[in-house]
C-alpha cells in the first residue's frame, strides 16, 4: 500500500434530523475533514470509527468517490447528537457517547504519511494515537473534540481545557473561541504545547486569529477576516472544513503559502462554502474554492 498524503482519524457521528428518511445525517469532524481534503486533491486515508447503523450511510460514498481510502472500524457505540441552532449559539444534546477508536486498527502503510489530522468529536481517540505519526510529520488537532462532557440523554457540557499528549504533539491546533473559557490565558495554552505550534482560533463571522507559539511563548499572530457566504444554511462542520483547507494549503504550497497567510485565507474560503448547504453535500470542490477565492 502506498503511503497517503494525509491520514485523518475520528468517529463518524449520527446527527439526528427529522428531515432525513433515516432520521439522522452522517457527520463528525472526520467525515467533513476527509471529504474536504480529498476534494482538494490530496491522497487521503480515513481511519473511521463507525457504528452499525451508520456503516452503510450513503455519505461514505461521497468520500470514496472523491478518492479517499476508508478503513472502517466498527464501534458498538458511535457518537449521536441532537443539534439545535439558536441566536445565542448551538444547543447540543448527546444521544450516545462513543467507544474508542483503537490504535491497532491503523494500517502499517499509513504510518509513513507526512501529515495527520486528528478530528475527535467525543474524546474517542485515545492518547496513544499522539505517538502514531512519525517525528517529521505535520500533525493537526481539532481541540474541541476533547472539550465536551458527554452523557447519554443530557445536554453537552463544556470540559475545562488542560494538558494533553495531542496538544504537546500538534503542529497545528484548532478550536473555536466558543469552546474555550474566556478566562483561559494564552500563556497557559502555550505551556501545554510542543516546541512550535500554530493555534487557529476561529470566531465565526468575526473571522479569527492564527497565533504562533515558539517554546510556549507567542512569537507572532495575525487576524483574518471571514469570507462572506451567499447564504448560511447549516454551520455544522465549518471549523473542520476550515482546518482541512488550511492543512491542504500547507501541504501543497509549503512555507510560501504559510508565511504569506494564504493558508488561512484558503481555509476561510472553504468554510464559507460549506455553510451554504446542508451536511456533507456542501463540502467544496477545488473548482468551487478557486471560484470563491477569485
Amino acid at each position: 500500500m502506498r503511503a497517503p498524503d494525509v491520514v485523518i482519524v475520528g468517529a463518524a457521528t449520527r446527527d439526528l434530523n427529522p428531515d432525513d428518511p433515516r432520521g439522522w445525517l452522517l457527520g463528525g469532524g472526520v467525515t467533513f475533514g476527509a471529504l474536504a481534503l480529498a476534494r482538494l486533491g490530496l491522497r487521503t486515508a480515513v481511519l473511521l470509527g463507525i457504528d452499525a447503523e451508520a456503516a452503510s450511510a450513503h455519505e461514505l460514498d461521497l468520500i470514496r468517490d472523491a478518492g479517499a481510502e476508508i478503513e472502517a472500524v466498527p464501534l458498538a457505540r458511535g457518537p449521536v447528537f441532537t443539534n439545535v441552532e439558536t441566536l445565542s449559539g448551538r444547543i447540543q444534546t448527546c444521544g450516545s457517547p462513543s467507544d474508542p477508536v483503537p490504535l491497532e486498527a491503523l494500517p502499517d502503510a499509513w504510518r509513513r504519511a507526512p501529515a495527520w489530522v486528528f478530528a475527535p468529536v467525543a474524546s474517542e481517540i485515545p492518547d496513544a494515537w499522539a505517538d502514531a505519526p512519525g517525528p517529521a510529520a505535520c500533525v493537526a488537532f481539532a481541540w474541541q473534540g476533547i472539550l465536551r462532557h458527554l452523557a447519554a440523554g443530557e445536554r453537552v457540557r463544556a470540559r475545562r481545557p488542560g494538558p494533553s499528549p495531542f496538544l504537546a504533539r500538534a503542529d497545528i491546533l484548532a478550536a473555536s473561541r466558543h469552546d474555550l473559557p474566556s478566562d483561559l490565558p494564552l500563556r497557559r495554552i502555550g505551556s501545554w504545547l510542543g516546541p512550535r505550534c500554530d493555534f487557529l482560533l476561529t470566531a465565526g463571522l468575526l473571522g479569527g486569529m492564527l497565533i504562533h507559539f515558539d517554546q510556549g511563548q507567542i512569537s507572532g499572530a495575525r487576524a483574518y477576516p471571514s469570507i462572506p457566504s451567499a447564504d448560511e444554511v447549516d454551520p455544522t462542520g465549518a471549523g473542520d472544513t476550515m482546518l482541512a483547507g488550511l492543512v491542504a494549503a500547507r501541504l501543497v504550497g509549503g512555507s510560501e503559502v504559510r508565511d504569506g497567510g494564504r493558508d488561512v485565507h484558503l481555509g476561510a474560503a472553504s468554510s464559507s462554502l460549506l455553510v451554504e448547504g446542508p451536511g456533507l453535500n456542501s463540502v467544496p470542490t477545488l473548482a468551487q474554492l478557486i471560484s470563491r477565492l477569485r
